[in-house]
């Protein structure tokens, strides 16, 4: 009877057999985004240069949330950590047929709307399906899933977007004034520049008969809506206008010059008009904020 190998010898036999391969894990894709509307951002996906081809995840939370756990994402989603896995086919948000499977290829790019995908299909592990939260900043961030052959990739970049700007469309004096998170910014009126409380402050003056205040809030609204990406080619003659009007008068609170309401009235109407949508792009309650095209998503990567 053959006697039995020393322990040693036994464990020093055991190092050198062949162990299964370990798997290799997907590249990080890199996260982005084409625009955004008031309750979603589109998204998008560009894979590394192994691709993704199981699909890909996105979490996302609000930015108060983030920097309010120490700039850091939560280890499993929760209450203010949103995810949601695609793996199989969209039927929803296709762009044209173009995108027909978030099986990524190498360094192929995927759009999808967070903050719509209540109808959308192939999108598994989903623990937020309502809209966002309009003029709020968000982050976000994606990965690789993993497969029989490859681990999931490493978490992309975070990529910080605001809902609510850059759109061509409009809101009144009234939004900008009750919803100072949305802009933080100085403007100029006339040849004066303000600063973000200063506006702030012109905003919640009552006009009481002085043209220049009346005219500084609709200016003011038709500026910070320009900010965010409406089109003011259609009165870009009255904005003019009301800068010359305004000239070096400093509006109160802030001082306390003042012009009739007579001389002022056309103006402001017109930019009244604006700011609530009745001429130029249209009201930002009303009017479409899907993205452009999806051709132009590609052209941004290419």
């Amino acid at each position: 009877m053959p006697k039995c190998l020393p322990l040693a010898l036994l464990a020093s036999l055991l190092l050198t057999l062949p162990t299964a391969a370990r798997a290799l894990a997907y590249d990080a894709p890199v996260m982005a985004s084409e625009t955004q509307g008031h309750a979603k951002i589109v998204a998008i996906v560009i894979a590394g240069p192994s691709g993704a081809p199981a699909g890909f995840t996105i979490q996302w939370m609000k930015y108060s949330d983030y920097l309010a756990n120490g700039a850091q994402w939560h280890a499993l989603p929760n209450a203010v950590q949103a995810e949601a896995a695609f793996t199989g086919e969209p039927t929803l948000n296709t762009w044209d047929g173009t995108l027909t499977s978030f099986s990524v290829p190498p360094s192929g790019i995927a759009a999808v709307e967070i903050g719509d995908l209540f109808d959308e299909t192939g999108v598994e592990v989903t623990t937020a399906l309502d809209e966002l939260a309009t003029s709020t900043k968000y982050v976000l961030r994606a990965l690789a899933n993993g497969d029989v052959t490859n681990d999931p990739s490493s978490w992309s970049n975070n990529y910080l977007i605001e809902t609510g700007l850059n759109m061509n469309c409009t809101y009144t004096q009234g939004f900008w004034k009750t919803h100072e998170e949305a802009w933080s910014t100085s403007l100029t009126l006339g040849t004066v520049t303000y600063s973000k409380q200063e506006l702030l402050d012109i905003l919640h003056e009552p006009a009481r008969g002085n043209g220049l205040v009346i005219l500084a809030h609709q200016l003011i609204a038709v500026l910070l809506n320009a900010d965010q990406g409406a089109d003011v080619s259609s009165i870009q003659t009255q904005i003019d206008a009301a800068h010359g009007l305004i000239g070096s008068r400093v509006i109160p609170p802030i001082g306390g010059d003042s012009v009739p309401p007579s001389s002022v009235s056309s103006l402001a109407q017109t930019l009244d008009d604006f700011n609530n949508g009745i001429i130029g792009p249209g009201h930002c309650g009303t009017v479409s904020v899907e993205g452009n095209s999806w051709g132009r998503t590609k052209v941004l990567f290419r």
